[in-house]
């Protein structure tokens, strides 16, 4: 496959399987300045790689089985946000005071999608809850973007100043990222080595019979687990009924789990059984936030032997930046990336969420790649990613061919189906190796309407 050997050494893959698989270029995904394209074809053909390789040990194959990457498929499921269609309603990107707002100096890029975020935005700025998006832009566009971001932060809400990739070089926090492997991972102990029940039959789905207990939210995460979801896994998506998820974001990514509601300081003992037989489990919420219930890596090792840890950030879990909540729009911005697809004048974006995509797909690659060492080697084990890791990887990479196969638009890879929350058209997942699934076992159910319980 087409440039993927970075991607897949950082994994720990072996790479003599890289040669087992192929790749449909196409000219028109994703186009953008930076090679957008090339980092969402990366991501998922690493995925597939170690989904494929993972399927190979369990069911006892003679040879890896071969990875396809399609361009077309790629593209579309890397929007899968903006297909999806719930009885035919197209669901709400972002909320009025999620966006780009002109301040004194420059620009600076807020996110208020939930409704606990924009209260503490309005608090910050000294504005009432009924405070109208004219209002807001007429205070921001006499304050330093700066000072915005500063001061928003420090109320718990999420605003970060527009820069340049050359100022973002400069920032303590870019330093600390560039310190750091694209892909964190490592041995937590010396647990014994997994032994994986052997999966046969038609697909062949590598995670079948593991449990992966989903502590994620919006999309970087919940992409990672719904791919686990399509690869078999029983996954049960954990969320506190104080955090309600926003309906659309749910059905997007979840395809193929369960969602149940769980507040983990009164509801200890159910939440303690279900990690007591968990085999993974992702977060995704900021730094050290869930430390207190006993969820940090050594933790949860000690307290289950053998279990895979997966954690994603928005920033990293380190440097002057490592406590801060983010999102992929407010990456995008900080890092120099809305100045470079625009200008520093007029700030542009990249053609999709691809740094929560691309992060999500590295991300349950990892988790795959983790499996597959535990079957030989034992030991707990952990891999962590952050979207502005990510991004700094986004880059690095060489643009490639523009291909001369064209991009027609997504209706191949779109598919339809009823559910428990209605009938919905949605993006068929991307992740493709021979005799593998082409699309989930099951569609999503309503937000938090299962029992917390494992299947």
């Amino acid at each position: 496959m087409i440039g993927i050997k970075y991607a897949w050494t950082e994994l720990g893959g072996d790479p003599a399987l890289l040669a087992h698989g192929s790749t449909v270029v196409r000219h028109g995904a994703l186009a953008a300045r930076l090679p957008v394209r090339e980092l969402a074809r990366l991501c998922v053909g690493t995925c597939a790689l170690a989904a494929a390789e993972l399927g190979a040990r369990r069911a006892g194959l003679p040879r890896v089985p071969g990875v396809h990457v399609d361009d077309g498929a790629v593209a579309t499921a890397f929007v899968s946000e903006r297909h999806l269609l719930v009885d035919g309603r197209a669901p709400v990107a972002f909320a009025p005071l999620s966006r780009l707002w002109r301040t004194a100096d420059g620009w600076v890029r807020t996110h208020a999608n939930y409704p606990h975020h924009r209260a503490r935005l309005l608090g910050a700025l000294g504005l009432g809850d009924d405070a109208t998006v004219d209002e807001v832009a007429g205070l921001l566009a006499e304050r330093s973007a700066l000072a915005v971001e500063e001061t928003v932060y420090e109320a718990g809400g999420l605003a970060v100043a527009l820069r340049t990739a050359r100022e973002w070089a400069a920032h303590p926090q870019a330093a600390a990222l560039a310190a750091r492997p694209l892909v964190e991972r490592g041995r937590l102990d010396s647990a014994p080595v997994r032994a994986l029940a052997p999966v046969d039959g038609g697909p062949l789905r590598p995670a079948a019979g593991l449990r992966v207990l989903d502590l994620t939210r919006v999309i970087a995460g919940p992409v990672a687990t719904r791919t686990l979801a399509l690869l078999g896994a029983d996954v049960l998506r954990v969320d506190s009924p104080r955090l309600p998820e926003l309906p659309d974001a749910h059905a997007d990514t979840g395809f193929g789990k369960r969602s149940a509601v769980l507040d983990l300081a009164t509801d200890r003992r159910a939440f303690e059984e279900l990690l007591a037989a968990a085999d993974v489990v992702v977060t995704g919420y900021r730094p050290g936030a869930l430390d207190r219930f006993g969820l940090s890596p050594e933790a949860l090792a000690e307290r289950r032997p053998g279990v895979v840890v997966a954690q994603l950030s928005a920033w990293g879990a380190y440097g002057p930046w490592g406590h801060r909540r983010g999102f992929d729009s407010l990456v995008q911005v900080a890092t120099g990336i809305a100045a470079t697809e625009g200008s520093p004048e007029r700030p542009g974006a990249l053609p999709a969420q691809a740094l929560d995509h691309g992060t999500g797909y590295l991300l349950a690659a990892g988790v795959l790649r983790a499996l597959t060492e535990q079957s030989y080697e034992g030991g707990s084990r952990f891999v962590r990613l952050a979207l502005a890791r990510t991004a700094a990887w986004l880059a690095e990479i060489t643009p490639g061919v523009p291909g001369n196969v064209p991009y027609e638009g997504p209706q191949p890879w779109l598919a339809g189906s009823d559910s428990g929350i209605g009938r919905l058209r949605y993006a068929l997942p991307p992740v493709s190796f021979e005799g593998g699934p082409a699309d989930w076992a099951r569609p999503p159910g309503p937000w938090g309407a299962d029992e917390a319980r494992w299947a």
